[in-house]
């Protein structure tokens, strides 16, 4: 069984195209009706538009085998006073969804990925968290890679955040517990046995997937094909306990593997 990400091990960073065995990967997958579920940080498009956009590139796998963070956030935080602070898309997408954008007195600070952001909108995050707004992440991803650089992930703008105002934050999507458990449940109905032990991570995210997987017994994979060059840059960095259990370039290695 698997949990599978998407962007850096099912689509390039660079130009959101398949990664090299990808798209034959999770046809083995349906070929064999191995359980899985497609696992992603997606907020810039709304959940359907983005598995849309997987299934036109190639990927063909029924919705029900898909989860991002959006598909979480209805609940967890008020529609009304967001301040809100990402890309313009997850912005705008925000809005379709039905929240309220406020930079005025907002009860929320909700916190996306964003290449360029700039000092003065971290010393208004800063003001409304002193004021009492609550701290929110639509994940915790470690770095951000875009056109060939890479940038702080959202889960360094909260840790940062907390430092600087002592202010304890929430994680909607990976690799929360709570979006773990939910994919877990939808795997369930694929396999009313599948428990984290009998599920295999794959993400080229190491510090934040394949930790939080680790940490709930899961198997894990870590491809460098999205946020880093080679495994030697982060995995001798990391406590013994969360290291990943293998390492492989791609998906088209690990195809070859299993």
């Amino acid at each position: 069984m698997y949990f599978i990400d998407v962007q850096g091990t099912l689509i390039s960073d660079k130009d959101k195209t398949p990664i090299n065995g990808a798209i034959e990967f999770i046809e083995k997958l349906n070929n064999e009706k191995t359980p899985y579920m497609v696992v992603t940080n997606n907020t810039k498009k709304e959940s359907k538009e983005f598995y849309n956009y997987l299934q036109s590139i190639g990927f063909k796998f029924p919705q029900e085998h898909y989860i991002d963070p959006l598909m979480l956030l209805d609940g967890r935080i008020l529609k009304e006073g967001v301040a809100a602070y990402g890309s313009e898309e997850f912005l705008r997408t925000l809005e379709q969804m039905g929240y309220t954008l406020e930079y005025t007195n907002p009860k929320s600070v909700l916190i996306a990925t964003k290449e360029n952001f700039a000092s003065d909108e971290y010393a208004q995050m800063i003001d409304f968290l002193l004021s009492g707004a609550t701290l929110v992440g639509m994940h915790e991803t470690s770095i951000y890679a875009k056109n060939s650089k890479r940038y702080p992930g959202v889960g360094a703008v909260l840790r940062m955040l907390e430092f600087a105002t002592s202010s304890s934050y929430e994680v909607i999507g990976k690799p929360s517990i709570a979006f773990y458990a939910e994919a877990l449940r939808l795997l369930q109905k694929q396999d009313v046995k599948a428990s984290y032990e009998q599920i295999i991570m794959i993400s080229d995210d190491v510090k934040g997937d394949l930790g939080g997987a680790k940490e709930l017994g899961m198997e894990t994979i870590f491809v460098t094909s999205g946020k880093y060059k080679t495994a030697k840059e982060i995995v001798p960095l990391l406590e013994e306990n969360l290291r990943p259990d293998f390492v492989y370039a791609d998906m088209q290695e690990i195809l070859e593997k299993i």
